[in-house]
């Protein structure tokens, strides 16, 4: 009875291990769904957050070097330039000099035949041989007048007479005679000289032509002085200061891009365009070897000190608010710092920063309106500062010169990604 009695025992105690594991099995599903929920719903909270932050990018702050690169347009144009035109009425009888030929001062380039001139002349001498033989009795009549006076034979009247004929007569002759200097003068310009040592740039006569010495007249040749260009630039009024006489820079040209021209600063206008803000400064380039033409496009590059210390941002950085101008930071727990500075002189795509960053901080370039002291952001990939300047397009040139800097993401905490 005792053994009847235990085998029941043994029947149930295998039946309830199925049961068992199968309890196991749901608890241990449960426990699975119920954590795969609550981490899907952790993990969807924070990318919620994450989403929700602002992403900015960063720019570092360096000094400048110690000088910066300026680079502007330039207009090249002779040393001497002046169009010839005639100063007597004629027919070309001859030219002697073409474009492109080497010249010095009073050397022919051609000749006027003025036959009208020729006859006028020769009128001109005959008077002046008229008035000077009138004169030439008067003066002697006067003379015998005034003789006559002293022993009073004739009256004081009469003498006064013939003294005041005398004087008449010899400004006729004087009249005459700068007649006659005046068409020797102008016989003189029936030959076309070259004013200065140039070479001739252009011709537009040819024999035959008729000349016309009037206001209309045509320019019969053109002359240059190539020996050396004169370099005109406009400087932006922020670099304008820095233009002192003396100052080098180099030139250079398109056609020769890898051969700088050393250019030197002779004069400035010393007062600036009101209309576009800049001083026309003027530079000389030697071209004694001929290599360079007047009237090209040229890009001078100027070299300017830089004052130590001097930091700028970008311009797209700054924020206005009520009190001022700020800059924003981020610190290295990813909350935005704001900073008010004080800027200097204005460069376009940057600002000088006289107070308010130092060298080595990280700014946010495009800070968004809703941006405050203390809010969380989330930090892009950091960038350079020729990129930050031109709003993160590569190609973009700068209109204010900018240095290499490092990338702020290895010195600065904010740089880190999340």
């Amino acid at each position: 009875m005792a053994e009847l009695e235990h085998r029941p025992s043994h029947r149930q105690a295998g039946l309830s291990l199925p049961v068992l594991i199968a309890i196991v099995a749901v608890l241990l599903l449960a426990a699975w769904g119920i954590f795969s929920r609550l981490h899907s719903r952790s993990e969807l909270r924070k990318t919620t957050d994450a989403d929700a932050l602002p992403t900015v990018s960063l720019v570092k702050i360096d000094a400048t070097p110690p000088e910066e690169k300026l680079v502007l347009p330039a207009n090249v144009q002779a040393y001497a330039d002046a169009p010839i035109y005639a100063r007597t009425n004629g027919y070309l009888k001859r030219w002697v000099t073409d474009i492109g030929t080497p010249v010095k001062a009073g050397q022919l380039l051609g000749e006027i035949d003025a036959p009208e001139v020729d006859q006028q002349l020769n009128q001109a001498r005959a008077d002046l041989a008229t008035a000077e033989a009138n004169e030439s009795l008067s003066r002697s009549t006067a003379e015998r007048w005034k003789g006559l006076l002293e022993t009073e034979s004739v009256s004081k009247q009469e003498t006064d007479e013939k003294t005041g004929d005398f004087a008449s007569k010899h400004a006729l002759t004087e009249s005459a005679r700068a007649n006659l200097k005046r068409l020797q003068d102008t016989q003189g310009f029936q030959r076309i000289v070259a004013p200065f040592d140039g070479t001739i740039t252009a011709r537009n006569t040819d024999v035959g032509q008729l000349i016309n010495s009037s206001s209309g007249g045509v320019e019969l040749f053109h002359i240059s002085d190539l020996r050396k260009l004169r370099v005109y630039v406009q400087v932006p009024q922020p670099y304008a200061p820095s233009m002192k006489i003396g100052l080098s820079a180099d030139l250079r040209f398109a056609e020769r891009i890898d051969q700088p021209y050393p250019a030197t600063i002779v004069r400035t206008a010393d007062a600036l365009d009101a209309n576009t803000r800049t001083l026309l400064v003027e530079l000389q380039v030697d071209n004694s070897k001929g290599e360079l033409f007047p009237g090209s496009y040229a890009e001078v590059h100027f070299k300017l000190p830089v004052a130590a210390g001097t930091l700028r941002v970008p311009a797209n950085a700054l924020i206005f608010r009520g009190s001022g101008l700020m800059v924003a930071t981020v610190d290295g727990s990813q909350h935005v710092v704001m900073k008010p500075v004080t800027v200097g002189r204005d460069f376009g795509t940057s600002l000088e920063v006289t107070s308010g960053v130092a060298a080595g901080d990280a700014v946010i370039i495009n800070p968004p309106d809703s941006l405050a002291q203390g809010v969380e952001v989330r930090v892009a990939q950091p960038q350079k500062p020729a990129e930050a300047a031109s709003g993160g397009n590569k190609d973009a040139k700068s209109d204010a010169p900018s240095t290499e800097q490092k990338d702020p993401k290895a010195d600065t905490p904010a740089g880190k990604q999340p």
